[in-house]
Protein backbone atom coordinates (compact mmCIF):
# COMPACT_ATOMS: atom_id res chain seq x y z
CA UNK A 1 0.00 0.00 0.00
CA UNK A 2 1.45 3.32 -0.70
CA UNK A 3 2.96 5.73 1.81
CA UNK A 4 2.83 8.89 -0.03
CA UNK A 5 3.04 10.49 -3.49
CA UNK A 6 6.19 12.85 -4.33
CA UNK A 7 6.19 14.13 -8.03
CA UNK A 8 4.15 10.97 -9.64
CA UNK A 9 5.89 8.37 -8.23
CA UNK A 10 4.83 6.90 -5.26
CA UNK A 11 7.09 6.34 -1.78
CA UNK A 12 5.87 3.23 -0.32
CA UNK A 13 6.77 1.45 3.24
CA UNK A 14 9.81 -0.42 1.70
CA UNK A 15 10.91 2.92 1.03
CA UNK A 16 10.19 4.63 4.33
CA UNK A 17 11.58 1.30 6.03
CA UNK A 18 14.86 1.69 3.98
CA UNK A 19 14.79 6.14 4.73
CA UNK A 20 14.73 5.56 8.18
CA UNK A 21 17.63 2.99 8.39
CA UNK A 22 19.75 5.28 6.63
CA UNK A 23 18.54 8.52 8.44
CA UNK A 24 19.72 6.48 11.65
CA UNK A 25 22.78 5.43 10.24
CA UNK A 26 23.57 6.63 7.10
CA UNK A 27 27.09 4.44 7.17
CA UNK A 28 24.70 0.97 7.20
CA UNK A 29 25.43 -0.96 4.07
CA UNK A 30 22.97 -1.91 1.91
CA UNK A 31 23.29 -5.50 1.83
CA UNK A 32 22.44 -5.34 5.94
CA UNK A 33 19.53 -3.23 4.73
CA UNK A 34 18.10 -6.12 2.78
CA UNK A 35 18.80 -8.39 5.05
CA UNK A 36 17.42 -6.37 7.49
CA UNK A 37 14.19 -6.13 5.15
CA UNK A 38 14.13 -9.30 3.46
CA UNK A 39 14.90 -8.32 0.14
CA UNK A 40 17.61 -8.16 -2.31
CA UNK A 41 20.60 -5.48 -2.44
CA UNK A 42 19.50 -4.37 -5.99
CA UNK A 43 15.99 -3.90 -4.32
CA UNK A 44 17.77 -1.80 -1.95
CA UNK A 45 20.37 0.17 -4.42
CA UNK A 46 17.23 0.48 -7.15
CA UNK A 47 15.19 1.96 -4.47
CA UNK A 48 17.66 4.37 -3.35
CA UNK A 49 18.64 5.56 -7.51
CA UNK A 50 14.78 6.68 -7.54
CA UNK A 51 14.39 8.40 -4.21
CA UNK A 52 17.62 10.25 -5.28
CA UNK A 53 15.88 10.99 -8.77
CA UNK A 54 12.80 12.08 -6.94
CA UNK A 55 14.58 14.53 -4.76
CA UNK A 56 13.49 12.73 -1.71
CA UNK A 57 17.32 11.98 -0.75
CA UNK A 58 19.19 15.33 -1.18
CA UNK A 59 22.86 13.63 -1.05
CA UNK A 60 24.99 12.12 2.08
CA UNK A 61 27.51 13.89 4.29
CA UNK A 62 29.59 13.72 7.23
CA UNK A 63 28.81 15.09 10.29
CA UNK A 64 31.46 16.70 12.45
CA UNK A 65 31.60 18.10 15.91
CA UNK A 66 32.17 21.68 15.77
CA UNK A 67 33.58 21.80 19.32
CA UNK A 68 35.87 18.95 18.69
CA UNK A 69 37.51 21.21 15.94
CA UNK A 70 37.82 24.39 18.48
CA UNK A 71 34.60 25.64 17.47
CA UNK A 72 33.27 26.65 21.18
CA UNK A 73 30.68 29.28 20.29
CA UNK A 74 27.36 28.45 18.23
CA UNK A 75 24.93 31.43 17.78
CA UNK A 76 21.89 32.48 16.31
CA UNK A 77 21.68 35.69 14.17
CA UNK A 78 18.42 37.46 13.32
CA UNK A 79 19.42 39.80 10.58
CA UNK A 80 17.47 42.97 9.49
CA UNK A 81 17.20 44.47 6.19
CA UNK A 82 16.70 47.99 5.07
CA UNK A 83 14.50 46.61 2.01
CA UNK A 84 12.98 42.80 1.13
CA UNK A 85 14.13 43.47 -2.04
CA UNK A 86 18.60 43.21 -1.08
CA UNK A 87 17.71 39.61 0.35
CA UNK A 88 19.20 38.21 -3.27
CA UNK A 89 22.38 40.18 -2.97
CA UNK A 90 23.05 39.67 0.40
CA UNK A 91 22.21 36.08 0.77
CA UNK A 92 25.24 36.51 -2.54
CA UNK A 93 27.76 37.94 0.31
CA UNK A 94 26.96 35.64 3.30
CA UNK A 95 27.35 32.66 1.65
CA UNK A 96 31.31 33.97 1.30
CA UNK A 97 31.61 34.04 5.54
CA UNK A 98 32.52 30.33 6.04
CA UNK A 99 31.17 30.68 9.76
CA UNK A 100 27.41 30.69 8.65
CA UNK A 101 26.61 27.38 8.44
CA UNK A 102 22.66 27.97 8.21
CA UNK A 103 20.74 30.37 6.55
CA UNK A 104 16.97 30.98 6.28
CA UNK A 105 14.77 33.45 4.68
CA UNK A 106 12.22 34.43 7.47
CA UNK A 107 9.15 35.57 8.14
CA UNK A 108 8.48 37.76 11.38
CA UNK A 109 10.40 40.20 12.68
CA UNK A 110 14.03 39.38 10.90
CA UNK A 111 14.20 38.65 6.72
CA UNK A 112 17.31 36.31 7.20
CA UNK A 113 17.86 34.19 10.76
CA UNK A 114 21.41 32.66 10.17
CA UNK A 115 23.59 29.76 12.39
CA UNK A 116 26.91 30.95 12.73
CA UNK A 117 29.99 28.53 14.27
CA UNK A 118 33.02 30.24 15.65
CA UNK A 119 35.82 29.29 17.89
CA UNK A 120 35.02 32.23 20.69
CA UNK A 121 33.64 35.52 21.40
CA UNK A 122 36.28 37.23 19.98
CA UNK A 123 36.06 35.59 16.77
CA UNK A 124 32.24 36.12 16.81
CA UNK A 125 32.53 39.53 17.24
CA UNK A 126 35.02 39.75 14.20
CA UNK A 127 32.22 38.24 12.44
CA UNK A 128 29.61 40.05 13.71
CA UNK A 129 31.69 43.29 12.60
CA UNK A 130 33.70 42.96 10.33
CA UNK A 131 31.87 40.76 7.98
CA UNK A 132 28.01 40.53 8.46
CA UNK A 133 27.23 44.03 9.70
CA UNK A 134 29.01 45.10 6.86
CA UNK A 135 27.03 43.71 4.17
CA UNK A 136 25.14 46.33 1.87
CA UNK A 137 21.41 46.16 3.12
CA UNK A 138 22.27 44.84 6.42
CA UNK A 139 20.40 47.45 8.55
CA UNK A 140 21.00 45.45 12.12
CA UNK A 141 21.48 42.54 13.75
CA UNK A 142 20.39 40.81 16.97
CA UNK A 143 22.41 37.47 18.12
CA UNK A 144 21.32 34.81 20.36
CA UNK A 145 24.22 32.87 21.85
CA UNK A 146 23.19 29.02 22.10
CA UNK A 147 24.46 27.23 25.48
CA UNK A 148 23.02 23.77 24.98
CA UNK A 149 21.73 21.85 22.13
CA UNK A 150 18.88 19.54 23.30
CA UNK A 151 17.22 18.24 20.02
CA UNK A 152 18.76 17.94 16.86
CA UNK A 153 17.33 15.44 14.42
CA UNK A 154 15.80 14.21 11.20
CA UNK A 155 11.87 14.11 10.61
CA UNK A 156 10.30 11.20 11.68
CA UNK A 157 9.22 9.01 9.23
CA UNK A 158 6.75 6.93 11.70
Amino acid sequence: MPHKKAQNLEIDNLDIQILSILMNNATTPYTEIAKELIVSGGTIHVRMKKLEEMGVIKGASLEVDPQKLGFDITAFLGIYLEKGSQYNDAVRQLKEIKEIVELYYTTGSWSIFAKIVCHDTAHLREVLNEHIQSVPGIQRTETFISLEESIKRQISLE
